[in-house]
């Protein structure tokens, strides 16, 4: 008989549901199965779930016709299972490395009915916080009741923290109910019948504090859930069993500790709905009010335990807000004059943006124009990438909307013919970023941009992820430049949109960046380009590059590492193109991070080699090019399109994956044939391994993941959904 049975419940959730699985199946104990209940998830959980069903048979999937909640997925869960041991594990969270053996041992060693482990709570800002209860589990016997060591009810009352003899669990026949504080009956009804209790120490479960999106973190009625569940505990509860005298008033003061905590959080409850919360409160004090009382708390605690049972809801009321108001009046007052000081201190430049600010301000008092829409791109370095590509199909498809571009003053001249635009940090500037509905850009705007109610902010991004970015780059401390996670996320905090090429992206987006926007999967606008392109098309754009036919072109793309500043890869321009053959002939192009004004040392130019890094379309580029070389640029994920042969060229990887951070193996997954050495690459090229069978079938494989949304018209979808509030 398998071990232990894993029942995971899955519901949009596919931002954390890789690392949740992996984190499972990866461990070094393997007697196990994995049954994972897609509750009619939204997302693409399901593709996930059947992706890693297909390749190991530990997994299971039981797929929902209807959304049933977390509660009756696990009761279809535990029906499948065969395993002497079930564990409930959330979809969004992980085990530790090592926890399964550990967990496996402990079974082994107690002969436990419940196996309480220890936890972490993983925050979304990177801080790792431990468990209060988790310190003193040294403190227990090895084998308890709940009544010899009655500490447990103190633990936090959740499924995945106990892995259950399944026996047990069909004994008492336990089923969890729909809706939220479902797993409040189930660990009290559960400790109460099992005859064998153990603890492990030692982390085994990462908890994920989601910035958005935790179901008892969210406003509504929904909360009052809450008290069936702990009527249920009250009224099943079995005063045959030992103890159970003591117990019933360790039980009742945990349950008004828990109602005291859902209260006194007032982010979970509407202010309508807050009286008739408390109203409950006290009726189910009075209702399970042990006969010979309880011990309450002392202190402040005690208090409120009180003022629950006299249903003195505004005194509570009142207490809390003292408590509040001595906790500002304490909290540095004299902060906000000592930086009026230091302002005052900054001299004529930061007295010209005060007065910039003041005039935005004034504007966002103004009206929004509802038929403006603004973009940008690149930190405003011009009219490219997607912002364009929505800007250029928004002109034929939504003409009353007046499109104006946001420029650096040194970019001005790059600007097509025809397209109005405002220079950034002008007053004409600082009008339209007020006033504008629509605002949409490839980054996120600058840290003083309010978003204002009615606008519209739509996120394009600027390419596929292969490294990580957002809160994923907190694992990757070497490769972070910007570590304001919190501001990062209050920037994306702005979007109402997010435009993703492909499901991979936007799984990595909701990890990244968990805010709450809407997603549009739709392609990328700025690659439609690439597949509508025609013969003709790739002959004017080698023609405007002076190649003739016959000749065969790669282009040289590599990345810009920002935790390694100087570093270029090993690449010899020269011997390059001797690999190629008489016929070829290589385009150099730095990242857009680089100075592309010229020339550098590197990029030599010759008849054979040519710098196109200052060349304003890299569409173009793509068209004219027989061959993409990169390493981890996102351009091989729009190149990709062209269905023509990729070469990765990656001499760093082992060190930029463990530094900087990727999201896959690159080299195991590639879009074509992968070179780690420069002599290697050159060897690709000799024998025609960029031609390959196996290089085929890579970029197939490649462009079935990433590109299958590519088809010409997701400019039009964006327009349209966006500008013209179109259903999709």
């Amino acid at each position: 008989m398998t071990l232990i049975s894993f029942v995971v419940p899955v519901y949009d959730v596919q931002g954390y549901l890789r690392e949740c699985l992996d984190s499972i199946l990866e461990q070094s104990f393997r007697d196990i199965e994995v049954i994972a209940i897609d509750d009619c998830s939204p997302d693409s959980s399901g593709e996930i779930l059947a992706e890693y069903a297909a390749r190991d048979p530990r997994v299971r999937v039981i797929t929902l016709e209807r959304n049933e909640g977390q509660g009756p997925a696990r009761n279809r869960g535990v029906a499948e299972a065969t395993g002497e041991y079930v564990w409930f594990v959330d979809s969004d969270d992980w085990l530790a490395e090592g926890a399964l053996r550990s967990v496996a041992d402990r079974l082994r060693a107690t002969d436990a009915d419940v196996l309480i482990v220890d936890y972490v709570r993983a925050h979304w800002d990177g801080r790792i916080e431990p468990s209060v209860q988790g310190r003193g589990f040294h403190l227990a016997p090895g084998v308890f009741t709940l009544a010899q060591w009655p500490q447990a009810i103190d633990i936090l009352h959740v499924p995945w923290n106990k892995v259950i003899r399944r026996s047990l669990l069909t004994s008492i026949g336990f089923a969890f109910r729909a809706g939220w504080y479902e797993d409040v009956p189930f660990t009290y009804q559960l400790l109460m019948a099992a005859d064998r209790i153990s603890l492990l120490e030692g982390v085994s479960v990462y908890y994920r504090q989601r910035r958005e999106g935790a179901a008892t973190r969210t406003v509504g009625d929904g909360h009052f859930a809450i008290f069936p569940n702990w009527a249920q505990v009250f009224d099943r509860f079995d005063d045959s069993r030992p103890g159970a005298a003591q117990l019933r008033p360790l039980l009742f003061r945990r349950m008004i500790w828990h109602f005291l905590m859902v209260r006194g959080n007032d982010g979970r409850l509407p202010p309508e709905l807050r009286a008739r919360f408390f109203a409950e409160m006290t009726a189910h004090y009075h209702r399970y009010l042990p006969p010979g009382g309880y011990p309450a708390p002392g202190g402040v605690d005690g208090l409120k335990h009180r003022l629950v049972a006299g249903g003195r809801d505004r005194t509570f009321r009142a207490l809390r807000f003292a408590f509040r108001a001595k906790n500002v009046l304490t909290g540095g007052a004299h902060a906000p004059a000592r930086r009026v000081v230091r302002a005052g201190r900054r001299g004529a430049r930061k007295l010209r943006d005060a007065l910039f600010q003041a005039y935005y301000r004034t504007q966002l008092r103004l009206p929004i124009d509802s038929g403006l829409a603004l973009y940008a791109a690149y930190w405003y370095r011009g009219y490219t990438c997607n912002p364009a590509a929505i800007y250029e199909k928004a002109r034929e498809l939504a003409p009353d909307v007046r499109g104006v571009w946001v420029v650096r003053r040194d970019k001005v001249g790059t600007m097509p013919d025809g397209v109005e635009y405002v220079v950034a940090g002008s007053f004409a500037y600082y009008r339209a970023l007020a006033r504008a509905k629509w605002l949409i850009n490839n980054v996120n705007w600058p840290n003083p941009v309010i978003k204002r109610t009615g606008s519209v902010h739509v996120m394009t991004h600027h390419g596929t992820p292969l490294k990580v970015m957002g809160l994923d780059q907190q694992a990757y401390p070497g490769g972070v430049q910007d570590d304001d996670f919190a501001g990062q996320m209050r920037r994306a905090d702005r979007w109402d949109f997010s435009i993703t090429a492909n499901s991979f992206t936007t799984q990595m987006w909701e990890r990244a960046y968990p805010c709450r926007y809407q997603t549009l999967e739709t392609g990328y606008p700025r690659n439609d380009r690439l597949a509508t392109a025609t013969a003709e098309d790739v002959a004017q754009a080698r023609a405007k590059l002076g190649i003739e036919p016959g000749e065969r072109v790669v282009l040289y793309a590599p990345t810009h590492r920002e935790h390694h500043p100087g570093y270029h890869p090993p690449f010899d321009p020269e011997q390059f193109v001797e690999a190629l053959g008489p016929d070829g002939r290589l385009l150099m192009r730095s990242h857009y991070f680089h100075d592309r004004t010229g020339a550098s040392a590197e990029n030599r130019a010759t008849e054979r080699v040519h710098d196109v890094s200052a060349y304003p379309s890299v569409e173009e580029l793509y068209l004219a090019a027989d061959v993409l070389v990169t390493d981890y640029s996102s351009l091989m994920f729009d190149y990709a399109i062209l269905d023509r042969p990729i070469v990765i060229y990656a001499p760093d990887w082992q060190a930029y994956r463990i530094v900087r951070g990727v999201y896959f193996d690159i080299t195991a997954e590639s879009p074509g044939t992968v070179a780690t050495t420069f002599p290697d690459l050159l060897d690709v090229f000799r024998t025609g391994a960029v031609d390959s069978d196996a290089a085929d079938k890579g970029r197939a494989q490649f462009r079935a993941r990433f590109c299958a949304l590519e088809d010409g018209h997701a400019a039009e979808r964006v327009v349209r959904r966006v500008l013209l509030d179109e259903a999709g």
